[in-house]
């Protein structure tokens, strides 16, 4: 179940918001290894919440210490959507080179069909979605159903129900040039006992 709200932010304000977030927030780029290859992540993060996030082998630390700005659209989205959400992890792309490989936000920190409220502010990206291969299929993306969502400046995106289960999603880089997008994606983290949800 996915929701678009596109001018969720007007334009006036979401043009402040994107200029605030841009120098304050304390963006980090974090270097992943895979296959024992290092390498940095395509883009900038920033993590706020009470507790640690892990995800692709990466532990973003609790960082309570929210931005007033933040607070302020995290309270406007739970008004908007009724959920109450206690971390946050912001993603900036610099550019058109920056992108986020296909993924489920499905960690078991996450819990089960996790709610993901998704806010853009900047350049529209592309917004990829692809549903996930059958048992039969045995692992084979050709011919699964696809959509390409664009995400434009102050658009709110509410992913829910088996979203994550079922669907993987992409910011793929781009061949034209492409400014500055801040992505803001409010979740709920639950605290985690050896791995399993308490």
């Amino acid at each position: 179940r996915i929701h678009l709200i596109p001018g969720f932010i007007d334009s006036e304000q979401a043009d402040w918001v994107f200029e605030q977030l841009l120098q304050d927030i304390p963006w980090g780029q974090r270097t992943h290894i895979r296959q024992e290859v290092r390498f940095e992540e395509p883009r900038l993060t920033s993590w706020y919440g009470e507790l640690p996030y892990t995800y692709s082998r990466i532990t973003m630390q609790p960082n309570p210490n929210w931005h007033p700005l933040l607070t302020m659209l995290k309270e406007r989205i739970e008004e908007f959507t009724g959920y109450t959400f206690n971390s946050l992890l912001c993603n900036l792309y610099r550019n058109e080179k920056d992108s986020v490989d296909w993924h489920s936000d499905d960690e078991a920190s996450l819990g089960k069909n996790p709610v993901i409220a998704s806010l853009s502010f900047g350049a529209t990206r592309t917004f990829e979605m692809r549903k996930k291969p059958s048992l039969e299929e045995n692992g084979d993306y050709t011919y699964v159903q696809r959509l390409k969502i664009p995400l434009d400046h102050g658009t709110l995106l509410l992913m829910e129900g088996a979203t994550q289960e079922d669907w993987q999603h992409r910011v793929p880089k781009e061949y034209h040039s492409r400014d500055a997008r801040i992505n803001l994606t409010f979740r709920i983290i639950y605290p985690e006992r050896d791995g399993i949800r308490k």
